[in-house]
Parts: C-alpha cells; structure tokens; sequence
C-alpha cells in the first residue's frame, strides 16, 4: 500500500508546528520569561532551542522518512539486524496515549470557554466571581465530559477523511487562522492605554532579575521549555517525517517549525502582559492564567466579548492542532502494526481514547480525592509528569543514540538522510556534541525534573 503523502511542504510544516504548538506555548512560555527577566530570557531560551531541541527534531523528522513508518515500526525497518531497538516503539506509542489522557480535557475547556465569553457568562464578576466560575466547570463532570468527548470525536472526524483531505487540509486553515488571530489580538493589546509597562516587562532585557532568580536556574527553565514545546521523544514529529518527500533536507523544515513554535509562544505573551498591566492583574502561570487571568482581563477590555471570544478560538485551534497531530500518529501505529485501514483504526481508537481520558476528567470532580503527587495535586499532574518528566526525554534520548551509536541507525545513515534534498544542511562537525553532550543534557533534564518534584 502506497504511504500517503502531505500535498505540499507548507501543509507538512504547519502540521509538525500545530502538533509543537499546544496550550503549553501559551499557560507556560510567558510566565517563565517574565520570571526570568524579559528578552534576557527569551535569547538564552532560542539558543537552547538551538542547541538542544532542533537536533533531536531533525532525527525524528529523519527516522520518520527514512523508514517511511510511523513510530510503530520505524526502529524494525532501521535498526541492524538482532538489536532490540524496536522496543523503543512501546515507550513512543505510551507516550502518544498517556499526552491524550490529560489534553483531551484541558482542549475541551477551550470550546466551553469560548461558549460562555460568547454568551456573556463573565460579564461583570470580579476577580473572585471568575475564579468560582472556572470551579464550577471543574466540578461538574456533565460538562467536562461532553466538552471532552466532543474534541474526541471532532478530531477523530477529521482524521477519518484521510491525510490530505483532513488532516493537512485542515490543519493548514486552523494554523492560518490561529496566526491571524494572534496577530489580531497582540495588536489590540499592545495598543491598550497602560498597556506600555507590560511590554517592557515582558521586552526588556533585564540581566539582573535574571541573576537575582539565579543565573542557573534560569537557564534550567529554558532548557526545559525547549525541551517540551517541541513534543520530542515520542515519535509526534517522526510520523509527519514519514509522509515528507526527499526533495528538501530535514534541518530547515526543523527550523521553520522550532521558529513558527517560538513566534507562537512569544505573541502570547505580548497579548497577556500588556493587557495584565494595563488593568492591574497580576500574570499567574498554569491553567489558571488562561481560565482565570484573561477572562478578567477581558472583563475590563472595551470590545471584551468579543476579543475574549477570539481568544480562546485560537486556544482551540492550538489545543486541536495537537489532539489531530497525535490522533493520526496513534492512527498510524494501529495501520502500521496491523494493516489495518484508517477506518478500523479509529473504530478501535476511540472508545479506548474516550476511556484513557476519564480519569484526568474525573480527577477534578468525582475523583479530586485522589491526590497522587500530594496534597492539591490531581490525577492530570500524575500523567503529565509520567509524560514529561520521564517519556519525553527518556524517548528523547532513544532518537539520539539511534542515530548517532554505531550500534544503532548510526550517524553516517542519518547524516545522509537528514541531508538529502535541497537546504539547510545538518552540519557534520556537532557528531561529537550529538553523540555525547546532548544525551547528558537530556539526562540532567530528567533528573532534575525528579529534583524540583521532590525535594523542591
């Protein structure tokens, strides 16, 4: 069976940039560089894009096209013969699974966010009435159910009319859309009156908040900001390798994505600070930024509806973007692993998804009980951590030493790979940085997640 190909490049690089671009680039990236002095930040977070994420994306994007196989089997059709590389499918197929688990839900809060600022649900609360509002979503599992099975099958939906006629089709309009809409809104904020200390905040370098957060510390935040924005280790990225053509070498289009990641995450904060400044509302991180913060914000804003409302359009479209990316790798590794069709992939796929994702959904509601990472944790921060903290780098590392260990794929096979086509091309001279800095890099990433979880 003929595989399937993207029709054009621009649809392949919006597709790996929709599946990078998640909620993360906009609840998590802002925060950290306003914790950790402004555009300082900001520079030392491309360079570890740079020097820690490209790297590992130019081998996925190449493992995927060289063994033209979803994540499933790409290892069987590289690896030498009698090693046991291929076990590493398992690790990249959980992984898969285990990011579904939790952004199910959390996409699914877009589309009832958008629902309420649309109906006027935030008109004239306060602060406080905001927050009880976001609760009361929580606590309701009616709600968030249907919010979440409704992004289930809408992407799976979209995933069942095919490669090009679904996923890259519209993926491609989603990504447009979600670039005009930032624009659009980072337009509007920057232009609000008060808005002007934000964007210093957020613009101006400054070296000494950085020293005072401690200079170490700072660079940590960025190595694993960059680290996770990307979705690197689980074979998200490889799948789209794999229906890339051999006309262009793989380091550009890693390039373009890191880039068109980076702008999404930067334009994010460039609507929150200024509009936080500008009503003098304090930004938080995490969920709450997002659920809590801007609706506030919004609350103060002339045109607040209405700007409120396009706002988390595009929080859906960046969620959805990644909810298909992934969709169709778990699609692809029930193709590849049993041959069967697209149909019957997803036939299978979704009642086992719909399951997989209750108990992040529960675990607000019904389930909140179960705190298992301590007290006012909840069932979502378990399995992003399982995926974050240990599947991301863990798979991280797999990629690295596949492609560069003689005893794997080796660095020759992939250069050749990487480097064929038209381009940018993968520079020879990073083999020993590749080979062995960059794995203990990923390495003090994992263990340092463990650190700040446990003993921080």
């Amino acid at each position: 069976m003929e595989r399937e190909k993207f029709s054009s490049r621009l649809g392949f690089i919006l597709i790996s940039a929709g599946c990078a671009i998640g909620l993360g680039n906009v609840w998590r990236f802002p925060y950290i560089v306003g914790a950790y002095g402004g555009a300082a930040f900001v520079l030392i977070y491309l360079l570890c894009l740079l020097v820690l994420g490209l790297p590992i994306v130019v081998m996925e994007f190449s493992v995927g096209r060289a063994s033209r196989k979803s994540a499933a089997l790409s290892f069987d059709v590289l690896e030498p013969k009698g090693t046991k590389w291929h076990l590493a499918k398992y690790l990249a197929m959980a992984g898969n699974y285990f990011l579904m688990m939790f952004y199910t839900t959390v996409a699914g809060w877009t589309f009832v966010y958008i629902i309420k600022t649309l109906k006027g649900d935030f008109a004239g609360l306060t602060a406080e009435g905001v927050g009880n509002a976001y609760s009361a979503m929580l606590a309701d599992p009616a709600v968030m159910g249907a919010a979440m099975l409704a992004v289930i099958l809408l992407c799976f939906a979209i995933c069942a009319l095919g490669l090009q006629n679904g996923v890259e089709r519209i993926t491609k309009i989603m990504m447009v859309l979600l670039l005009f809409l930032l624009f659009a809104l980072a337009v509007n904020s920057v232009l609000l009156p008060g808005g002007g200390p934000g964007l210093e905040f957020y613009l101006k370098p400054d070296f000494g908040k950085m020293v005072e957060a401690g200079f170490g510390e700072a660079f940590f935040a960025a190595l694993g900001q960059s680290f996770f924005t990307l979705s690197i280790g689980i074979g998200a990225l490889a799948i789209f390798g794999s229906y890339i053509g051999k006309e262009r070498r793989l380091t550009g289009e890693a390039i373009s994505v890191t880039l068109l990641d980076t702008t999404v995450a930067f334009m994010a904060g460039l609507i929150i600070f200024p509009a936080c400044f500008a009503y003098g509302i304090e930004p938080t991180s995490g969920p709450s930024l997002i659920f809590i913060t801007l609706p506030n914000v919004f609350n103060h804003m002339a045109g607040g509806r209405f700007w409120g409302t396009l706002f988390f359009i595009f929080m859906s479209f960046a969620a959805l973007s990644t909810v298909i990316a992934v969709f169709q790798n778990i699609i692809s590794f029930a193709t590849d692993l049993t041959g069967c069709s697209t149909k019957k992939a997803i036939a299978w796929n979704l009642p086992i998804i719909t399951v997989l994702s209750l108990p992040c959904m529960l675990g607000f509601n019904l389930w909140s009980g179960i705190q298992p990472l301590g007290a006012g944790s909840t069932i979502m921060d378990l399995e992003d951590f399982i995926l974050s903290n240990n599947i991301l780098p863990i798979g991280s590392v797999i990629y690295l030493l596949f492609c560069t260990s003689r005893y794997g794929w080796g660095f020759e096979k992939f250069l050749t790979e990487a480097n064929e086509g038209q381009g940018i091309r993968f520079p020879r001279w990073v083999r020993f940085y590749v080979t062995y800095i960059l794995p203990l890099i990923v390495l003090v990433i994992f263990i340092q997640g463990y650190v700040s979880k446990f003993m921080g």
